[in-house]
């Protein structure tokens, strides 16, 4: 593996030309063809094989003039103090308003609160729902334009409207002002870390060029694909936060070999050959964690996991190619100032220059030094306070967010409000009881009347039913529809044991009459999703730290490194979901970031934040334990190579930790609970594994195993391949000469030294 990488390093360095070129056309062709590609339409998330996902698929098929997941609103209307909705005048207001919906563009049908009974206790409150004909993402805005116009129109009669429902709903739109933070914080970093603008730069610019092509691919392919606008922002938050990783390492280790004396094409063959064997390892664990989600069964949570692999991807074949193409056309401009000063001019091969090992130790060579003085002292200590922080995640609830998570700013939250005022919290949330009379019944089952009847009989009698509507038949009378609403809110545990019990309860109608009822609604999908998720949390976490684990142990050459890794994995994403349930559904400092409603955590997020965060955790596991590994080889003790490992990593491993996090950080400013609950666990999950983890409990572990720390087995050791990550096969190469001559005797460039 290293030799290989040396190669690709070498002559990327040489062919620089064509390798920018070749990068460059590809980001042409990338940006002209998301230019070119039709707008992606985000699609309603659902759950195959699920009791709700069935009952959706059934309506669509007996229903086939409706959308039983198209785009719906609700015009909510409110008296002023003291009136009510049915006093004459406004009752005018009320038909007037529906009047101009009625039979316009994309609208299905619109219905009347007088004749619907849609109309509070108290009189004060009425609804009415407009249905489309479209999804929400298909919806015009000239349809959303007059269905807010005619809600000002209400307004100017006197009465208070909000519009709720999935009609307004708007896809996320990057370029905000938190995610320009973060990439300064990134820069800032960067500059800090490497001592030049021109290597910070080019961390920048090939973090950008690999971001570029993957969000120019996943629009250009959002339709045929299904890819949706959640999809791209997390292409872009992972391949924004591993492409500058990425380069730093290789950035890094090219500046320490020619501070070593290399020619600047060796060094940038043996930084690729060495570093770059770690950006491969690591990349290959984030590419299994995150196209390991495809067996949760979710298409969207498949369609993020690929895509966000796919940024990963060509951060990978970016930092091996176009980084060191970039040394080439930058020379000496990458190495610090510090080091340009040092070095002697008018010499075809300087000599070593200063190094690290030259100076006062570092903070990264102190503190390794601390921790293995008292290994049980650092581990005690990590350990029992990522410990502390991950007791919140007992309390963990999951969900799917709704109106009542958005901003009281919103028209959307006021109509959820005005809603739970007039009818009861449960009325947000009701829940749709789908009966399929086609099956063949038994023979004392009755007519369709008879049926319906006792399917409504079950469903009142359950505890925790509100309301019971009236039954609605399809063409050929072989399905009915009725809506049940709860007495407590979507989101609460009570619906969810609600939904159950209904099952339950119809389960004696179905063995009676043959007909097949299920339940289902948006709760009811949500509730089915959130299990689904939970289900298949075990299941996904053996199958990526199995393969996960096997992979480290053909980097490492040892069996605790990799089961090491693993549980100090666990430890971080089990403090981040602590952090999740402190800030979402206790509002601990949520104010701070503009939460301003608590519930439960999104369902998708804990699959999906380990997913990316275990890819994430071993990048630096394998940044980090590479050197050490490297120096342990090389004939180092335990002891030693924990030292050399810090010296040469550590600080390269905290900044780029920094770097990621501001990043993620950066998205929690998205008015989306999903990108903000994602910001704010990767970031969380990141400084945990980058900083106590990986900082404090791995080099602590380390230093009390020695050198069992290292051990393999003698049939592992026959069986498994031999990568040679810490490019021990590269010092046995003898470098090339600073300079080399053509047939006709002239001088052969290298480089600009």
């Amino acid at each position: 593996m290293a030799t290989i990488l040396y190669r690709i390093g070498r002559w990327a360095f040489r062919r620089r030309r064509l390798v920018g070129g070749l990068w460059l056309g590809a980001l042409v062709v990338a940006v002209a063809a998301a230019a070119l590609a039709p707008a992606s339409e985000d699609e309603d998330l659902a759950m195959p094989g699920t009791e709700s996902q069935k009952a959706f698929d059934l309506l669509d098929d007996r229903f086939p003039q409706s959308n039983s997941q198209g785009a719906e609103a609700r015009l909510v209307f409110q008296a002023p103090d003291g009136q009510k909705v049915t006093a004459r005048e406004n009752r005018v207001a009320v038909k007037d308003t529906l009047g101009s919906l009625d039979g316009g563009d994309q609208v299905a049908s619109t219905t009347d609160p007088y004749e619907t009974g849609a109309v509070s206790t108290d009189g004060t409150i009425a609804y009415s729902t407009i249905t489309y004909t479209a999804d929400a993402v298909d919806l015009s805005e000239s349809t959303k334009s007059t269905l807010e116009d005619a809600a000002s129109h209400a307004r100017d009669a006197g009465l208070t409207v909000e519009i709720g429902g999935s009609a307004l709903d708007a896809e996320e739109e990057l370029g905000g002002t938190t995610e320009m933070i973060g990439v300064g914080v990134a820069a800032v970093v960067l500059i800090l870390a490497l001592g030049s603008l021109v290597a910070a730069g080019l961390s920048l610019l090939t973090a950008f060029v690999g971001v570029a092509i993957a969000f120019g691919l996943v629009s250009a392919l959002a339709v045929p694909l299904g890819l949706t606008s959640t999809v791209a922002i997390l292409a872009l938050m992972l391949g924004l936060a591993v492409g500058i990783d990425y380069a730093l390492f290789i950035t890094s280790r090219f500046r320490d070999e020619r501070a070593q004396g290399s020619e600047p094409e060796e060094a940038a063959g043996r930084a690729v050959g060495t570093a770059g064997s770690a950006v491969v390892f690591a990349g290959a664990t984030v590419l299994i964690a995150l196209a390991g989600l495809g067996v949760v069964g979710i298409p969207e949570l498949t369609r993020m996991g690929l895509g966000g692999a796919g940024a990963v991807a060509l951060a990978v074949l970016v930092a091996l190619t176009l980084v060191p193409a970039l040394f080439g056309f930058f020379g000496r401009r990458v190495l610090s100032r510090a080091v340009r000063k040092s070095t002697r001019p008018g010499r075809d091969r300087p000599g070593p220059l200063p190094t690290s090992a030259d100076r006062r130790p570092g903070l990264g060579t102190r503190w390794a030094r601390f921790v293995l003085r008292r290994p049980v002292a650092v581990l005690l200590t990590a350990g029992l306070g990522l410990g502390a922080v991950a007791l919140p995640a007992l309390s963990l609830e999951l969900g799917l967010p709704g109106d009542e998570s958005k901003s009281v700013q919103t028209t959307q939250r006021r109509a959820y409000d005005l809603l739970s005022e007039g009818f009861g919290p449960g009325f947000n949330g009701p829940l749709t009881i789908v009966v399929d009379m086609s099956a063949p019944a038994s023979p004392d089952s009755g007519d369709t009347q008879a049926i319906t009847d006792q399917v409504v009989k079950a469903v009142r009698a359950v505890d925790g039913v509100a309301s019971v509507g009236d039954p609605v038949l399809s063409r050929a009378k072989d399905t009915a529809v009725l809506t049940a609403v709860p007495q407590t809110a979507p989101n609460s545990g009570e619906t969810k044991d609600l939904v159950h019990a209904l099952r339950g309860a119809v389960g004696d109608v179905e063995s009676d009459t043959g007909a097949g009822v299920l339940v289902t609604g948006t709760t009811a999908l949500n509730i089915d999703i959130s299990e689904a998720m939970s289900d298949a949390l075990i299941p996904y976490l053996s199958v990526v730290i199995g393969l996960a684990v096997l992979l480290l142990m053909v980097v490492f050459r040892s069996v605790l490194v990799p089961v090491k890794a693993a549980l100090g994995f666990l430890l971080s994403v089990g403090a981040a979901f602590g952090v999740l349930v402190a800030v979402f559904q206790w509002g601990w400092a949520a104010d701070l970031i503009g939460i301003e409603q608590t519930g439960p955590v999104m369902s998708l997020m804990p699959i999906l934040i380990i997913g990316i965060v275990f890819g994430l955790a071993m990048d630096y596991e394998v940044f980090l334990l590479t050197r050490m590994r490297e120096a342990y080889a090389h004939g180092a003790s335990s002891g030693e190579a924990i030292v050399s490992g810090f010296r040469h990593s550590g600080r390269v491993v905290a900044a780029a930790a920094i770097i990621m996090i501001s990043v993620f950080a950066g998205f929690i400013g998205m008015s989306s609970p999903t990108i903000q609950t994602m910001g704010v666990g990767l970031a969380a999950a990141v400084a945990f594994d980058a900083f106590v983890v990986r900082m404090a409990i791995a080099p602590s572990v380390l230093a009390l195993l020695g050198h069992r720390a290292w051990w393999l087995p003698r049939i592992l050791n026959r069986v498994l391949p031999n990568v040679d990550i810490e490019g021990e096969a590269l010092s046995k190469h003898v470098p090339a000469p600073a300079a080399e001559l053509d047939a006709a005797g002239r001088r052969l460039p290298v480089g600009r030294g």
